[in-house]
């Protein structure tokens, strides 16, 4: 199959990117911008895939059979860069390593394409590093930026490269991609789809895993059933508990591997003595590892107040007769009650005290504290 055909919604997207991976000189740098769920690095992965595609007809790029195809969309192919960061921001010597690759030419394939996620995550400083290397690339580079919207990037970039605006599919195109591309049972896919509102990875993650449709539940009815202060400040701990478990699990096994690769590539042996200098890598290794769980575990607890604001999106729907579909569709019951038990104005509140919660987490602030603030202020009065 095509790649193409994968690619959900968006049709004038497609046939952009389409047309310019039959091109011999194709725009050096692009930037793809779109919201959360929008599919900005699949997009930036088919589109290099079509541009390094063995297909010897142009129109036929992309075709998803070859061997090359595979290996750019598993990340494995020799003449792509996939950059992602898990901290906070993209370091400086990362992108004076980007800038190196770039000047690399391509082992096997037409093209050398460096894709950069979350370029959004680049300080001023950082993007002046990659600026002189997008404004002037060797013939043999494309780069690909990936980024929330074109303000989050440093206009001087901006103003270098061809912007491609993603948008988050509608429900019934990922109910397409989930069952009638993948295979998934439709009422399933149908159910994920909604509960995603449109996130292609977070609809993929819940129709494959009970476990997380399990969880997502017993987030959206906290706040339903809350009645008193200590039901609210267990509820908090519950969430950042979940969170942090969540992370500690994902992170140990790569967390030792780390651990051994480092060792390895200094020449240590498992049983001989470790060296002042050799202690000082590892104390940097670990303070990274605990930067990446810490951000996972900010990550998961974002997931959670998303996941919180469709109940009150659903309550005010149900409140204001607005007639749109409910997200939470199988608490249709206990959501028409809830929504008797409070006014439209409290509904727009809690919204509020959401928002404000999601800004706090991403912050220094406890996300304890912050997440116990908000489960009191549900309790109804």
């Amino acid at each position: 199959m095509s790649i193409w055909n994968t690619l959900i919604g968006q049709p004038e997207v497609v046939e952009q990117l389409r047309q310019q991976a039959q091109l011999e000189r194709p725009t050096h740098a692009w930037l793809f911008t779109g919201p959360p769920g929008s599919g900005r690095s699949t997009m930036a992965r088919a589109f290099a895939a079509s541009l390094l595609c063995e297909e010897p007809k142009p129109q036929r790029r992309g075709c998803g059979v070859c061997k090359t195809c595979h290996s750019v969309l598993r990340g494995t192919h020799a003449d792509l860069t996939h950059f992602s960061t898990e901290n906070i921001n993209i370091k400086i010597e990362q992108a004076r390593e980007l800038v190196t690759k770039a000047q690399d030419r391509p082992a096997v394939g037409r093209w050398r394409i460096i894709i950069v996620e979350d370029a959004d995550r680049m300080p001023e400083r950082t993007s002046n590093v990659l600026l002189k290397a997008i404004e002037e690339p060797p013939e043999h580079t494309i780069w690909i930026l990936c980024a929330p919207s074109p303000v989050d990037v440093l206009v001087t970039i901006r103003s270098r490269c061809r912007p491609v605006t993603l948008r988050v599919p509608h429900r019934e195109e990922v109910v397409k991609l989930l069952a009638g591309i993948e295979g998934y049972p439709e009422a399933l896919a149908r159910h994920c789809a909604s509960l995603a509102q449109g996130h292609i990875g977070v609809a993929r993650h819940l129709v494959r895993s009970a476990e997380a449709r399990q969880r997502r539940e017993q987030v959206v009815r906290m706040p339903i059933f809350l009645s008193s202060v200590p039901a609210a400040m267990r509820a908090a701990q519950e969430l950042v508990n979940i969170a942090q478990a969540e992370a500690d699990h994902t992170s140990k096994e790569r967390h030792e591997r780390e651990l051994q690769e480092l060792l390895r590539s200094l020449g240590i042996a498992e049983d001989e003595q470790i060296t002042p200098n050799v202690k000082a890598q590892i104390r940097q290794l670990e303070e990274e590892q605990k930067r990446r769980s810490r951000r996972m575990a900010t990550d998961t607890l974002d997931r959670f107040l998303i996941d919180l604001q469709t109940v009150f999106r659903d309550v005010l729907t149900i409140q204001l007769g607005t007639g749109s579909a409910l997200i939470n569709t199988h608490l249709t019951a206990e959501l028409h009650d809830y929504a008797q038990r409070m006014s439209p104005e409290q509904a727009l509140g809690h919204l509020d005290t959401l928002r404000l919660t999601r800004k706090r987490i991403s912050t220094n602030a406890s996300a304890k504290l912050a997440f116990e603030a908000m489960m009191c202020s549900f309790i109804q009065r």
